[in-house]
């Protein structure tokens, strides 16, 4: 079993930044990536980013040159550096524990609301 506990939510202004920090423990044998996922009001939840064990990322469209997934395996944690953030950027955010691209285990989500 993996626990996943996001922090860093709030609210900012259009242009401003963010930081969210995802925190693991326990173990999953199969997992080998770290993703990042966001779910809008009456929308359904959509990939953002995904980090692997060897640390290759990769990004949705809508975030790429925008945001940074970042890991420290030391501390366990999984950060998403969110910058130039966008009113579209409102939504509740999700850490995920994945085996390649499909998500495994799920943290309870962090809200993030950009204002315009």
């Amino acid at each position: 079993q993996v626990q996943l506990v996001e922090s860093g939510g709030g609210l900012v202004q259009a242009g401003g930044s963010l930081r969210l920090s995802c925190a693991a423990s326990g173990s999953g044998f199969s997992i080998n990536s770290m993703g990042w996922y966001r779910q809008a009001p009456g929308k359904q939840r959509e990939w953002v980013a995904t980090i692997t064990s060897g640390s290759v990322t990769n990004y949705a469209d809508s975030v790429k040159g925008r945001f940074t997934i970042s890991r420290d395996n030391a501390k366990n944690t999984v950060n998403l550096q969110m910058n130039s953030l966008r009113p579209e950027d409102t939504a509740v955010y999700y850490c995920a524990a994945m085996t390649m691209t499909v998500p495994q285990y799920w943290g309870q989500g962090t809200q993030v609301t950009v204002s315009s």
